[in-house]
């Protein structure tokens, strides 16, 4: 299954106080699970930096992916960009020059 790369920022409207983020985490968590069942997350991270949670998923279907950023957008007021990624070994194998 592709893999993709989901960049999020949270906004001011995200909530109130920093300690809502575990319910605003499980209401989003909960509605894509519900829209999205294509999408297997794998990883995600809280950074510090230009973005402030990295989600690392996989789906058959980029328009899950696109769902699930709109929910994220929607229900959690974040500001997201997302990105296929490929394993780097598999990126360096296309590149490979075919001698005839």
């Amino acid at each position: 299954m592709p893999t993709f790369i989901i960049l999020s920022r949270l906004t001011p409207e995200s909530m109130k106080e920093p300690s809502e983020i575990k319910n605003l985490s499980k209401v989003v968590s909960s509605k894509i699970k519900e829209e999205c069942p294509g999408i297997k997350w794998k990883e995600s991270y809280a950074t510090l930096g230009e973005y402030d949670i990295v989600d690392i998923v996989e789906a058959k279907d980029v328009a899950e992916v696109e769902k699930a950023a709109m929910i994220l957008r929607g229900y959690g007021k974040e500001i997201t960009e997302t990105m296929s990624a490929v394993p780097w070994d598999e990126f360096v194998s296309s590149m490979a020059i075919h001698k005839k």
